[in-house]
């Protein structure tokens, strides 16, 4: 097959941000541009990789399996990138000064700061700021390095590289479930209590779509620890990411609910700043998290 590398870039764009627009915005490039390029990556193929309507784009089951290895062989790219721009800095691997990011409050303290911890002991040269927040802050305007983000991103001018994998679950204890009965159907999760996080909607897919579920509930906490104590403890139904809900799955202690909708996995994302030269110290620090991230066994 000839053509190389053109259009997997547009291709994993518009499946991650689920249209042609946002794709655009992202790549800094044109709509039209990014519609070619999807259209001829499809001739080259052979295959239809999304289906197409005025209002929707959604993969196609040929695009699915496509995406997964396309982002896979991007993983690898930008590792080589990295690799790289580590020769910019004094010698193999070096990284210095003053590294300033930030990171959701949970999942920095889990999985973050220890990986960033161990990036320090490396680099005696290199010092560290993080901000735990949830908030998402201002990269560029409050002098930010570089951001993890979870989920799914908004366009914006910033760069973006993604690190890990991050699946949806929709999951209750066994307990709840004998007392209120089992969700056949996302029209069901009206009838059940709901246990609210972070996000005031739990999406999921229904026919290669978007379904949006607002949840309803009598709790509610910020934390995904915590909602994960209260969906152990039989209070409800509740929708978290794969880390947090694969041991107690494993263990029977929680059912996973309508996995044939889980929405299409979203990411943890690195981003920084577009700059001509990206610094050593943030090349580093997402190879290192890339790296740390994958040898987890919430990510096995």
């Amino acid at each position: 097959m000839t053509g190389g590398w053109d259009g997997i870039d547009e291709f994993v764009a518009v499946a991650e941000t689920g249209g042609f627009t946002r794709a655009a915005e992202r790549l800094r490039l044109s709509s039209s541009h990014v519609s070619r390029s999807v259209a001829r990556l499809e001739d080259r193929l052979q295959a239809r990789l999304f289906y197409r309507t005025t209002r929707k784009v959604s993969l196609t089951e040929s695009g699915r399996a496509f995406l997964a290895r396309c982002q896979r062989l991007a993983e690898e790219r930008d590792e080589a990138f990295l690799a790289v721009g580590d020769l910019q800095g004094d010698g193999p691997g070096e990284a210095k000064g003053l590294l300033r990011m930030t990171c959701a409050t949970a999942y920095g303290e889990r999985f973050v700061v220890p990986l960033v911890n161990e990036l320090l002991e490396r680099h005696p040269r290199l010092s560290v700021e993080i901000e735990l927040t949830n908030r998402t802050l201002d990269l560029v305007q409050e002098g930010y390095d570089l951001a993890i983000r979870l989920g799914r991103l908004n366009e914006s001018s910033l760069v973006a590289t993604r690190i890990a994998p991050r699946a949806m679950h929709l999951c209750a204890a066994p307990a709840y479930l004998e007392r209120h009965g089992i969700p056949d159907s996302l029209g069901a999760l009206a009838g059940h209590q709901c246990l609210i996080g972070t996000s005031d909607g739990w999406l999921f897919d229904e026919g290669g779509r978007d379904w949006l579920f607002r949840p309803r509930g009598r709790w509610r906490c910020n934390s995904g620890v915590a909602v994960l104590d209260a969906a152990l403890r039989g209070f409800g139904l509740c929708q978290l990411p794969d880390y947090y809900v694969k041991e107690p799955v494993a263990e029977g202690r929680l059912v996973p609910l309508l996995e044939r909708h889980r929405p299409p996995n979203t990411a943890v994302w690195a981003v920084y700043p577009q700059k001509r030269h990206v610094p050593p110290k943030v090349h580093a620090a997402i190879r290192h998290l890339r790296q740390g991230l994958a040898k987890r066994p919430e990510y096995r």
